[in-house]
């Protein structure tokens, strides 16, 4: 840890007490000051555990003593082998079965009556799980790259009776600190990019398998004969998904028009339109959410101001949609603020290489926006 992180590191506990001097002995760092009025030492002991360090609080004689290094990240038995875990294992598992069911049920069947209708949801589960598999996994390589703890990704199953599509994505958790505004950049990037391309080439491949426009209604159709929909319209809940710039485009390149109440009957296409939703969420620059990351990697503690306007934004927008209010709650319940956290060295200088990085994010979050991104009629 260099001097430079340790300020940086401080500067968390500005609310909590004032450094009067700093110093080093050998790896480990000492900061010296006093508490301000009404906080104690157990407040500061507290902050320090959240930051993932190896630390040490003393208070004598009115001087608050902090002592602090990093902590070593634990080293795998063989780099080159990578234990998967039972619990990644069942809940890929799971959200294969899920996902599984929920395509067939979007494909008009029944697998719940007919387990040979499962079938027909293969092409979509195969697809969305490459789709959230390419984005987690595009953060786990960064993150072995750069040196940072991270778990495999978790997969999070949902019954399609809870959420239509019969995921609620994936996660990984980093678990030692980032120590470089490149590192962040990296890890924050990959997943978004990653999910992205594979997102843009499902639609690609969607789209090619359709010969015209008299398919799209033959496959609609049909879709809607096997689950009986015609037969009970005035009981069936219509969805109606958004489009973005880009997802326009595509279609009008094909010539060949999905009605976006109906897009869920194409496989491809439909999980392609998620992984550009849930690329597009994950890039808005709040919080820790990979637009955060990326963000904050570019400007530093300037990224926390631009996050508290995005954040507001979200306010407005929820009177467009509703899915905007609930977006705003999530973020706050699992981040509890709009605001990145600090990392150690923000002292090195954004590369030429690094702000391309985060336009083409910027790019890839304004082509892939949906303002409104369901409809329920």
């Amino acid at each position: 840890m260099t001097e430079t992180d340790f300020r940086e590191l401080l500067k968390n506990f500005d609310h909590l007490f004032r450094v009067t001097k700093i110093g080093s002995t050998g790896k480990t760092w000492v900061a010296a000051g006093k508490l301000l009025e009404g906080r104690t030492e157990n407040e500061v002991r507290h902050h320090l555990n959240d930051l993932d360090v190896e630390a040490d609080v003393r208070h004598e004689d009115g001087i608050v003593w902090v002592q602090v290094s990093e902590r070593p990240i634990q080293k795998r038995d063989s780099d080159s082998v990578v234990v998967i875990p039972t619990i990644n294992i069942i809940l890929l598992l799971l959200t294969v079965v899920t996902t599984l069911l929920a395509g067939s049920i979007l494909q008009g069947g029944n697998p719940l009556a007919h387990l040979s209708d499962l079938v027909k949801g293969i092409p979509y589960s195969i697809v969305l799980l490459l789709i959230l598999g390419s984005h987690e996994f595009g953060h786990y390589y960064y993150a072995r790259k750069n040196r940072v703890d991270a778990t495999l990704p978790y997969f999070i199953p949902a019954p399609p009776f809870i959420l239509l599509i019969g995921t609620f994505g994936a996660f990984i958790r980093i678990k030692s600190p980032i120590r470089s505004r490149k590192a962040l950049l990296e890890i924050g990037a990959a997943g978004p990019i990653a999910g992205f391309v594979v997102s843009f080439a499902a639609i690609l491949i969607g789209y090619s398998l359709i010969p015209d426009q008299q398919a799209v209604l033959a496959h609609v159709a049909s879709a809607h004969n096997v689950a009986g929909i015609e037969a009970n319209e005035s009981t069936v809940v219509q969805l109606s998904m958004g489009t973005s710039v880009l997802f326009k485009a595509l279609g009008a390149i094909y010539r060949v028009e999905v009605p976006m109440d109906e897009i869920y009957h194409f496989p491809f296409i439909f999980a392609g339109w998620i992984g550009f939703l849930v690329t597009m969420l994950n890039l808005l620059p709040i919080g820790q959410l990979d637009g955060g990351h990326i963000a904050y990697a570019l400007l530093g503690e300037k990224h926390n101001r631009w996050a508290k306007w995005v954040f507001l934004l979200l306010i407005p927008l929820g009177f467009i949609s509703a899915h905007w209010w609930v977006w705003a709650v999530l973020v706050l319940v699992l981040m509890r603020s709009w605001k990145h956290p600090p990392i150690f060295d923000m002292g090195s200088p954004v590369t030429r290489r690094e702000n391309l990085i985060g336009l083409i994010c910027l790019m890839i979050l304004i082509s892939c926006f949906i303002p409104i991104p369901v409809t329920i009629s």
